[in-house]
C-alpha cells in the first residue's frame, strides 16, 4: 500500500516519484494488483484532490497498468484506488 496523503504539502513530482517507484517494485515483486492511497484532497481547498489526480494522470500514462478503480469503501475508497498490472 502506497500511502500518499503525506506528500501533500511536498512537491507534486516527489508523489509522482514514490508513485512510480512503488509500481515499479511492485511488479519487479510480481504482486500485480496493488493499492494507492492519494486520499480525497479534503485539505486541498481551491487546488481539488491533487495527488488523486496526479495518480490517475500517471496510471492513464503507464503502459503496465491494466486497469484501475477506487477502492471498495472498506480499502479507502474514493481516497484509494486499486490498479492491476501487467505481469511480464
Amino acid at each position: 500500500v502506497a500511502d500518499l496523503p503525506r506528500f501533500a504539502d511536498a512537491f507534486e513530482a516527489v508523489a509522482r516519484s514514490a508513485v512510480t517507484l512503488f509500481l515499479n517494485e511492485a511488479i519487479r515483486q510480481r504482486e500485480y494488483c496493488v493499492r494507492i492511497v492519494h486520499g480525497k484532497g479534503l485539505r486541498s481547498a481551491s487546488r481539488g484532490p491533487v495527488l488523486k489526480r496526479m495518480t490517475e494522470r500517471l496510471l492513464r500514462q503507464r503502459g503496465d497498468v491494466l486497469a484501475f478503480a477506487s477502492a471498495l469503501p472498506a480499502q479507502g475508497g474514493t481516497g484509494a484506488v486499486l490498479v492491476l498490472l501487467q505481469g511480464h
